[in-house]
């Protein structure tokens, strides 16, 4: 496969000095918040539908095992579908269909029916998929290369803002108002009980459908920047299908940020969903916090609280210090607090729990912009290879299963040998090589 060579840094239009790339951002950071909005409902779901269901630690981290594998199947026909349609229209299909599958809550609240709610759930992922493969390398190409990281994590901060009034949202709207998400642990809850609790979710959900179809007719009437779609045009022309078992074979693969960037997504989101999604239940445990889920549910605030501070922060000491110095930085300070979740007892486990959101702040938007740099008119394919990867979420089943074998806080040391792995792409993976390409725009 011949890859072409283009002489823009970023394009004609991006370097120059008349061309304004903010208005398009600002707008781009309405997404963030949505996808961050809903994905972090989930946490204060989950616990939701095991009292509801009567679910064991496996069978509800099953629940986020199929959110997360929405994204391996939905992200390379993603990447596929905004090569066909552009930028512009997949976001709004990717808007679309978020809003189906949160208007598909209601008959699942309704029935109830847990088969129904893993579908709608489903539906809601693949949507946020297309979202994601769309607006990543999106903000990544948009403006200045040397400011790719910052840019990223300064548009995620507002991701960060989404996860971090998601749980007083589906606090106040589903576990303070069912019986389940105020009874402590261990509480039984009678057949109507369980199915009042179940219906709790469905205004929520409606809200979320109504706000989503007001973002994809505001992104209907805006004029978004277009990346050179005659260049990625003429590149796919020039690809060559390879095997799936000889897919390492592919030149894309000889950029080895791009090769270690892409498990490093996905064992990082091991690490971010197994402490989100277990964060109400382990800080219920009677030798740990003590404390009712709705109660929880406010501590999970200010873990989301800490990814939002530590984005904001991160984007502007990137632009201060090298991306991969950061990032190395941060993911010893992750390894450090896990090991005190994974063996200290009472709120100080917690706390400890609580400061692994700071560390996790910069690691999926510096990791995702590393992995990219230098892939030029590849970017859509890179992007649609690393936003599969966040598929590694759907493994937090393995640690609800180690939950239920060895002990939810003994489980935590699956997310110390997560973090060390994302120490060392920071230390060494990260490094680019290969021939560096760049992207240009179209007018």
């Amino acid at each position: 496969m011949a890859l072409p060579h283009l002489d823009t840094a970023i394009g004609e239009k991006a370097a120059s000095p008349s061309f304004n790339y903010r208005p398009a951002l600002a707008l781009l950071a309405s997404l963030f918040f949505m996808w961050g909005f809903i994905t972090v409902i989930n946490n204060t779901l989950l616990p939701h539908l095991r009292s509801v269901f009567e679910l064991t630690y496996t069978q509800t981290t099953l629940i986020e095992s199929v959110w997360f594998i929405a994204y391996g199947v939905a992200s390379i026909p993603s990447a596929f579908l905004i090569e066909r349609v552009g930028y512009k229209k997949a976001i709004i299909i990717g808007l679309l269909v978020m809003a189906v599958g949160s208007l598909g809550m209601v008959p699942a609240a309704r029935i109830p029916s847990y088969e129904v709610t893993l579908v709608a759930l489903f539906v809601i992922a693949c949507g946020i998929a297309l979202l994601q493969v769309a607006a990543n390398p999106y903000v990544a190409v948009i403006g200045p290369a040397e400011s790719s990281e910052s840019r990223l994590t300064l548009v995620q901060a507002f991701n960060s803002m989404g996860t971090f009034f998601a749980p007083y949202f589906g606090g106040y709207l589903i576990l303070s108002r069912t019986t389940g998400g105020t009874s402590l642990e261990g509480a039984q809850l009678t057949a109507a009980e369980r199915l009042a609790d179940a219906q709790a979710t469905q205004l929520p959900y409606v809200m979320v459908a109504m706000v989503l179809v007001l973002i994809a007719l505001v992104f209907w009437r805006a004029k978004l920047p277009a990346l050179g779609e005659a260049t990625r045009r003429a590149d796919a022309s020039e690809r060559t299908t390879i095997p799936l078992w000889k897919v390492w074979a592919h030149p894309i693969y000889k950029h080895r940020n791009l090769a270690f960037g892409i498990p490093a997504i996905f064992i990082y989101l091991i690490a971010e969903i197994g402490v989100a999604n277990l964060f109400i239940n382990f800080a219920i445990l009677p030798e740990i916090a003590g404390i009712t889920p709705a109660r929880a549910a406010n501590y999970l605030v200010l873990l989301w609280g800490g990814m939002m501070v530590g984005r904001f922060a991160g984007a502007f000491i990137m632009r201060a210090f090298p991306a991969d110095k950061v990032l190395a930085v941060y993911a010893a300070a992750a390894v450090l607090v896990m090991i005190g979740a994974a063996t200290l007892h009472g709120p100080l486990a917690m706390w400890c729990l609580i400061l692994v959101g700071l560390c996790h702040s910069i690691m999926f938007p510096a990791i995702f912009a590393m992995g990219i740099k230098g892939l030029g008119p590849l970017t859509e394919e890179a992007s649609g290879l690393l936003i599969m990867a966040i598929a590694g979420g759907a493994l937090v089943v393995v640690q609800g299963w180690l939950a239920d074998t060895i002990g939810l806080q003994n489980s935590f040391w699956l997310t110390v040998v997560c973090e060390l792995y994302v120490l060392f792409y920071a230390l060494w993976g990260s490094k680019p090589t290969g021939e560096q390409l760049t992207v240009r725009f179209d007018e």
